[in-house]
């Protein structure tokens, strides 16, 4: 057990030190003039269109279920007005910036690790020691910009096939008015909120790529150790973006309390 706890300890040490050597990498190489644009550029398309489709699936029927069930609930209390607010903060919050999380926690996660992990497996990653390049500027950073690239966009467009799914269902089924369901809307959601939910996507975007490619610059074993490389990158991620998601609306929540606009 003791064992166990420190390998854990001593694998997390090196999951931060990777993320703060990219930080630091990242500025240097750019202010050097030798960042990897074209790199970057090109795993960003990727992620886009491994992305794209499923966050627009996942957005819809989420703006739906809020919108059904918070609209239930509401019209109990005859407060239908409200549904806009309650649709808007949901998909906002917490709908958006954790539906990019997951879906790059499996889709980009997977990707990324499996890449890395073949590499190494191929040595690939040895070569590039021996001829002297540094695989962090060379393969991890690139991935890292992209991520953080894309993780926002995605965010956005999560958020706005949310909110219409919901608005359309508020005004089609539930027989809320437009005008009071985009009144409460703007009344209690505001632009501090859409900024935390971007900070929260890059967030948890820089959280995926980190873990992604400690396990696969560090799979070994042949082809089943990539494997479980990646299924180890894919839970930790996911399961480090639940916790953390957790922590920052506490925080938001002490500070940023909910008020009418």
């Amino acid at each position: 057990m003791s064992e166990t706890v420190l390998s854990s300890l001593r694998t997390f040490g090196r999951v931060v030190a990777m993320a703060i050597e990219s930080i630091v990498g990242v500025v240097a190489d750019v202010v050097a003039g030798r960042f990897q644009w074209h790199e970057m550029l090109r795993q960003a398309w990727y992620l886009v269109t491994v992305t794209a489709i499923p966050a627009v699936l996942m957005a819809v029927p989420f703006g739906v279920v809020v919108s059904v069930q918070v609209g239930n609930l509401i019209h109990q209390v005859g407060a239908d007005s409200l549904l806009g607010a309650a649709g808007g903060l949901g998909v906002i919050q917490q709908g958006a910036p954790m539906a990019t999380g997951l879906l790059l926690g499996g889709a980009g996660t997977a990707t990324i690790a499996a890449d890395l992990g073949a590499r190494r497996i191929r040595e690939e990653i040895d070569a590039l020691d021996t001829m002297g390049i540094n695989p962090l500027h060379r393969l991890v950073i690139p991935r890292m910009a992209a991520m953080l690239l894309v993780a926002p966009l995605l965010n956005v467009l999560i958020i706005f096939a949310g909110v219409l799914s919901g608005y359309a269902v508020a005004t089609g089924v539930q027989g809320v008015t437009p005008g009071s369901y985009w009144a409460t809307f703007g009344s209690f959601a505001n632009v501090t909120d859409v900024w935390i939910s971007m900070a929260k996507s890059a967030l948890f975007g820089f959280i995926v790529v980190i873990v992604a490619c400690q396990r696969g610059l560090e799979a070994k074993g042949g082809p089943r150790g990539v494997a479980d490389g990646v299924n180890a990158a894919v839970v930790l991620s996911i399961l480090a973006i639940a916790v953390v998601n957790v922590a920052i609306t506490q925080l938001v929540t002490m500070f940023l309390p909910t008020r009418i606009a």
